[in-house]
């Protein structure tokens, strides 16, 4: 063989073998590719941030001038504001009750506490464990489910989150004020607070300041240890609920005279601890910021839906421009500010006025994550996810407002009623007066007269499919 034909012979074997690397190469890569599992293979996670006792105005985005959220702000921007959602009582227990049954609290049997408007320490009182609870929901389609902060929904152990379907609790029963140092402590005589881990009470009087930090970092420890699997986040914090709450970190900026009299605090002061709803408020949106981070570094980002709100209207804070505030069924005490994300599946920056409730998430999350919505029972909550998507309007033509039992207003459309209170009636349009400032009531007695009429059809109805709440004989207080 030639020269030429051995230097042709040897150009043509590493053109062809260049060839076939380069075949292997682009087999391999798309190989790989098609086999590494994508974040949209497998149904979204799902987070619930709920504060407590946070008003409309408490929030940036929602014209609160008096606090910072710069987090929960750069939710909005990448979500949707959502400026009609609604919780199904202005208190604690009932409210919660909602949230988890996706039922209106009367309709479960927690409109109200044994001998409270909420569930005290060792309330014989709880939800009862034949509810079907958002948890139980997701975790029958192998959802990992964790809750981390405030429960409310009784302190005994048929109660405790645990046996209504989360894998891990970490937190507390009660409010942080059901506690020796409770301003009406001589009436109530509350004994110490426990802090659960599971079913196992880890200590006793915690330092309160210091709750809002710990139940964020095991929610974030949470999502890192379940990254490769479905889950559900719960995350009712204890605050803005007076005794207001701070880490140190938060009371950096506090003000001078403030942060040398709690210096010097005995038992809790309450008119000082209300100076520092900045803090508290900051503290939240802190704890925010690292739920999203944690998504974003676990890549779970696109796959899980966050949703922000709180339990009922304010004490310390504002609801502005709302009249009322927690315990009212104006709207200040029911109408909350909510914020939604999830990336390319809710339209960034936008503002959603549909009337939505925390009782839709039970229904939209079971139908996002292909679970059966229960179907022995009535549920009160609509799936609203084509709605949060801004593709189709409320799937709500009446809402209802309760204090404890009693039916006390009602909503259809933009129209308001309220039938019951410490007034005659008032009918109010909430399109051009969402203040309730200019009752219309003589104006429009068609209307009043439908929404009577509404009205009495959902009492009747909900006698007669109403559920009970659980009782249990010799309560006793959790104890280390």
């Amino acid at each position: 063989m030639d020269l030429d034909s051995i230097i042709k012979k040897t150009e043509t074997l590493v053109n062809n073998s260049s060839y076939l690397t380069f075949l292997i190469i682009c087999f391999c890569f798309f190989s790989g590719y098609s086999q590494k599992p994508k974040q949209t293979d497998r149904p979204p996670n799902f987070i619930i941030i709920f504060t407590d006792d946070q008003g409309y105005a408490d929030l940036s985005c929602f014209g609160g001038t008096h606090v910072k959220t710069p987090r929960i702000d750069q939710m909005a921007a990448e979500g949707a504001k959502l400026t009609s959602f609604y919780v199904a009582a202005p208190l604690c227990t009932p409210s919660r009750a909602a949230l988890m049954t996706g039922s209106y609290p009367k309709r479960v049997g927690l409109a109200t506490g044994t001998n409270f408007p909420v569930l005290l320490a060792a309330d014989p009182k709880g939800l009862n464990p034949e509810e079907i609870t958002i948890a139980e929901v997701l975790k029958s389609v192998g959802y990992k489910t964790g809750m981390f902060g405030k429960w409310h929904l009784g302190d005994q152990l048929e109660f405790l989150p645990t046996r209504q379907g989360f894998d891990e609790f970490f937190g507390i029963p009660y409010s942080h004020d059901i506690h020796p140092f409770h301003q009406q402590q001589k009436k109530y005589n509350f004994p110490s607070l426990p802090l659960l881990d599971g079913e196992m009470v880890v200590e006793m009087d915690p330092n309160a300041d210091f709750l809002n930090k710990r139940i964020t970092e095991r929610a974030v420890s949470f999502i890192e240890k379940n990254k490769d699997e479905p889950f559900f986040v719960y995350l009712p914090h204890t605050s803005p609920h007076r005794p207001l709450l701070a880490s140190p970190e938060f009371m950096k900026n506090a003000p001078k005279e403030v942060k040398e009299s709690l210096k010097n605090e005995v038992g809790v002061d309450y008119k000082t601890r209300d100076k520092i709803y900045p803090q508290t408020i900051s503290e939240i949106d802190w704890s925010v910021g690292q739920i999203l981070d944690a998504l974003k570094a676990n890549g779970l980002d696109e796959n899980t839906c966050v949703i922000f709100t709180s339990d009922n209207g304010p004490t310390i804070g504002s609801a502005a421009p709302l009249k009322g505030k927690k315990g009212s069924t104006f709207e200040g005490g029911m109408r909350m500010p909510t914020v939604v994300r999830w990336p390319n599946k809710i339209l960034a920056g936008s503002v959603n006025n549909e009337l939505l409730t925390t009782m839709d998430l039970l229904p939209t999350f079971a139908k996002l994550a292909k679970a059966e919505v229960p179907i022995d029972r009535i549920i009160d909550g609509k799936d609203i996810f084509s709605v949060l998507q801004g593709k189709s309007i409320s799937p709500h033509d009446k809402f209802f407002y309760y204090s404890g039992e009693t039916l006390e207003a009602v909503r259809s459309g933009k129209w308001k009623l309220r039938i019951a209170g410490k007034s005659s009636p008032e009918l109010y349009n909430l399109e051009n007066d969402m203040s309730e400032s200019n009752n219309v009531l003589e104006q429009y007695p068609d209307m009043v007269s439908k929404l009577r009429m509404y009205a009495s059809k959902f009492e009747k109805e909900l006698e007669k499919n109403s559920r009970p709440a659980a009782f249990i004989e010799n309560p006793k207080p959790l104890v280390k």
